[in-house]
C-alpha cells in the first residue's frame, strides 16, 4: 500500500474525515478527544466552568452547501 500525503484543502472535505475518523481504533478515538479535550483547556482554561451557554447572533456564521 502507498501512502500519499496531501496538502489540499479540497481533499479535508467532512467525508474525508469521517472515514479517517472511523478508521480509528477506540483507543485512538478515546486519545484524540483527550488530545481536544486538553488543548482547547490550555488555550482557554475557564471554559470548563461555563454553563448553558448560548449562541450570539452574527458572531458565528454556518455555512453549507445546498
Amino acid at each position: 500500500m502507498k501512502i500519499e500525503v496531501s496538502h489540499s484543502f479540497e481533499d479535508e472535505t467532512m467525508e474525508a474525515k469521517v472515514h479517517w475518523f472511523k478508521s480509528l481504533s477506540i483507543s485512538e478515538r478515546m486519545e484524540m478527544l483527550c488530545f481536544f479535550t486538553d488543548m482547547i483547556l490550555d488555550n482557554n482554561p475557564k471554559i470548563s466552568g461555563k454553563r448553558d451557554v448560548k449562541s450570539i447572533t452574527g458572531r458565528i456564521q454556518v455555512l453549507e452547501k445546498a
